[in-house]
């Protein structure tokens, strides 16, 4: 039996809840439980409406098209990249244009090799096959599903000792879409099975900006280009929390505002909610106090910074550093974690 939750299509993993809690914060990439509400018509169907990822689009134009007129099932197409950038909305375009069903789960959902006999013999000629989070699939899973990429087959070993035998089945042609946060964990076969490999990048805050302005127009929020051009830029790059910062500065606007959202009520809102100019949120901008003003700019280490915010150091690790990283607010030093010039003139402390 599996231990994932199916919900409206969505899979999730329950023995994986509870660290998922630790990024139910508004600024998360990861998927929480508000998205849950988001209204799904957000989600483009066709890649005319899906705004960024332009190389991603065009090849996949192309290779779309190509299979099409050829009357033959795509390539197994692996998309990579962080949480929140539309690996699982690109599956569903990809669906959605070649004029097949799709069929979605995740790897933690497929916990023994039967559960994926049981989803590939329900397979139909050319559909789509989406697996999220495909690198946590397991080794047994995996051994089961390389000749059902390559040939096609299933092999199922029927019995046990001496009496065992094994029989292949044929299994209809279809398109494997694999999505991963976490490419260096996908094993080396599993990998090499995937004729067409596209990795997301994070998106410009005017890429951003079509896509509040769209989501706007299918709410029915009145926003001008200041307004989403705000909320693009405090969104990290991630259309997910672009549509989620909408959502709430939207809320903010018809309780606080007169409705319609400008530059300055954007602004107002997300100040509010404690999403400061360059997307953090108010435990960022405590890691980076502790850093410039408690331990003025000092190296200090995980274990010790984990304990002034009284978080697990594995989350503060994987969790709140990657983002301060990239936009060089901290390094990480050979003596620990350290504050950058860049985190100094964003707290306006000058440095020791």
């Amino acid at each position: 039996m599996s231990n994932g939750i199916e919900i409206e299509g969505m899979v999730f993993d329950a023995g994986a809840q509870t660290a998922r809690t630790a990024t139910d914060r508004m600024v998360a990439p990861e998927l929480i439980e508000d998205d849950l509400a988001l209204d799904r018509s957000l989600r483009p169907k066709r890649l005319d409406d899906y705004l960024g990822q332009t190389r991603v689009k065009e090849s996949l134009s192309i290779l779309i098209q190509a299979a099409r007129q050829r009357g033959e099932c795509m390539d197994h197409v692996l998309f990579s990249g962080p949480p929140g950038l539309g690996k699982t909305t690109l599956a569903t375009v990809v669906a959605n244009e070649l004029g097949a069903n799709i069929r979605t789960t995740s790897g933690p959902a497929i916990a023994r090799p039967g559960d994926l006999a049981a989803i590939l013999t329900n397979l139909e000629e050319g559909d789509v096959l989406f697996i999220d989070e495909i690198h946590r699939l397991n080794r047994q899973v995996e051994e089961v599903l390389y000749p059902a990429l390559e040939d096609y087959v299933l092999d199922i070993v029927v019995g046990k000792g001496p009496a065992a035998r094994s029989i292949r089945l044929d299994l209809p042609k279809f398109t494997l879409v694999g999505a991963t946060t976490r490419t260096g964990l996908l094993t080396g076969p599993l990998r090499d099975r995937f004729g067409i490999v596209f990795r997301l990048d994070y998106y410009t805050p005017e890429e951003l900006s079509d896509i509040v302005k769209r989501s706007s127009g299918i709410l029915d929020v009145s926003i001008d280009e200041e307004g989403a051009l705000e909320i693009a830029r405090r969104s990290r790059g991630t259309p997910r929390l672009a549509n989620r910062l909408l959502k709430r500065v939207r809320d903010w606007a018809q309780v606080r505002g007169s409705g319609s959202i400008d530059e300055d009520t954007a602004a107002q809102a997300l100040s509010f909610f404690e999403v400061d100019s360059l997307g953090l949120d108010s435990l960022d901008n405590k890691i980076l106090e502790l850093l410039c003003v408690s331990f003025g700019g000092r190296p200090v280490g995980l274990s010790t910074l984990s304990s002034a915010l009284a978080e697990d150091p594995d989350t503060v690790e994987d969790v709140y550093e990657p983002y301060l990283i990239q936009q060089g607010l901290i390094m990480r030093t050979p003596k620990g974690r350290q504050a950058t010039d860049r985190a100094f003139e964003h707290m306006g402390v000058n440095r020791p």
